[in-house]
């Protein structure tokens, strides 16, 4: 969430940022605002109070010490006084300060600079594009097809077992998955990120930390009887490790990788865009996310899309890499570039993995903070992640886009992990 200093001090540049990611914020700022003054004006009642209690307090001692217990017995009847007023207004800061809260988290993250108006994925930006978009046969096959010709995955299996986008994995379909998952891994630890393996049900504490909560519960699937939720992706355990912590300067950037399933309810999703692997309920995703200083958070982000762009380049995909413009930015996000894979069967972009940087956004709800050496005051840090990468519509493009009349081509650089070469 936004600080309230910044709010305070820089009411209408908060104002103009969020129009670009077409949010109203002029009332909700004011709101806050007069609840800030309202706080404020309490607190400073309140600390006037106690700093005369304290006065008092230590005049009692005085008298007492004199032998004066007539006079010290009078002023503790003040002190009785002064104690219920403290009270009283401690009673009175309590829903002003909830309120004030639960005013400043409707408020999206700030977008950077560089971020375009807009208002959809017609306006995003391309920035760059890679690879070499391929030439199939007259009867190339979408994935779909191609997960039943060779017996790869099976969603009528998985509705048995579950529903509607839990699909099972078999055979070199479960062989190519695991395959994926370790590539992705061992990229990520040569690179220098610390592998992870965190829990798959988070807390309400960490959902709010990250964001998910209290904005996206309708897209997370939930176990009431514990309060837990299963996570929407790695993003959200990782990045609570660093709740209430406080870094050294010189531990930055933090970095670290994790594979875990993710779970999402999406909700309305229907239509031919979202069969086969293209949207799922349950899928596996190994994530980066940093925890970076602030004047080099967007060095951190630039080698993460770096990182990413090298994945797909390996595995010989054409990409695509779009900055998002403010219309179609997540609430938490200042700044995201999205990859794209070309779908050669569907003839259509896919997006695999998106690199953000929540700058301080994040940060504050988690109180992740850190001080540099010889500081004595600590500062937010900026968290940034990444997917790297989201397997269902990678593993969609590399069956639909090395199909041949032999059978799929697996990329020369998986050849190690899966033991085969084609599937037939």
């Amino acid at each position: 969430m936004l600080t309230i200093n910044l709010i305070r001090e820089k009411k209408n540049f908060v104002i103009e940022r969020l129009k670009t990611k077409n949010f109203p914020a002029e009332e909700i700022v004011e709101k806050i605002l007069f609840l800030d003054s309202a706080r404020r004006e309490i607190q400073s009642k309140s600390d006037l109070l106690q700093s005369e209690l304290n006065r008092v307090s230590k005049e009692i001692g005085s008298l007492m010490r004199e032998g004066r217990k007539n006079e010290a017995e009078e002023l503790k009847t003040k002190t009785s006084v002064i104690k219920e007023e403290i009270k009283s207004l401690t009673e009175k800061l309590v829903p002003v300060e909830e309120e004030l809260r639960n005013e400043i988290i409707l408020l999206p993250n700030l977008p950077h600079e560089s971020v375009a108006q807009g208002h959809g994925a017609d306006d995003n930006v391309k920035v760059k594009e890679g690879g070499n978009i391929p030439a199939l046969p007259e009867n190339a096959l979408p994935h779909w097809d191609l997960i039943r010709k060779y017996d790869l995955i099976d969603f009528e299996l998985g509705i048995k077992l579950t529903g509607a986008g839990f699909p099972v994995y078999k055979g070199k379909g479960a062989k190519l998955e695991r395959s994926l998952i370790n590539f992705f891994l061992d990229e990520g630890v040569k690179a220098g990120y610390n592998e992870v393996l965190p829990p798959i049900m988070v807390n309400e504490d960490s959902g709010f930390g990250t964001g998910q909560l209290p904005d996206k519960e309708g897209q997370m699937y939930s176990i009431p009887l514990d309060n837990f939720y299963l996570i929407p992706t790695a993003e959200v355990p990782v990045t609570n490790i660093y709740r209430d912590v406080i870094l050294n300067g010189d531990q930055l950037p933090v970095k670290n990788i994790a594979y875990t399933p993710c779970f999402r309810r999406e909700a309305g999703s229907w239509g031919a865009h979202v069969r086969g692997l293209n949207r799922l309920h349950q899928f596996d995703k190994v994530e980066i996310v940093q925890i970076a200083h602030p004047d080099r958070s967007y060095e951190s982000l630039n080698s993460m899309v770096s990182h990413v762009e090298s994945l797909v380049a390996k595995l010989e995909l054409p990409y695509r890499i779009m900055r998002l413009c403010g219309g179609d930015m997540s609430f938490t996000s200042a700044l995201t570039y999205d990859f794209e894979v070309w779908s050669a069967a569907q003839q259509r972009w896919l997006e695999v993995s998106s690199v953000s940087n929540f700058e301080s956004f994040q940060a504050n709800r988690l109180k992740c903070r850190f001080r540099d050496k010889g500081d004595k005051q600590t500062r937010l840090a900026h968290t940034l992640n990444g997917s790297a990468l989201a397997l269902p519509r990678i593993v969609a493009a590399l069956l639909e886009n090395n199909q041949t009349e032999k059978g799929i081509l697996i990329p020369k650089v998986l050849r190690t992990y899966t033991g085969f070469d084609i599937i037939n």
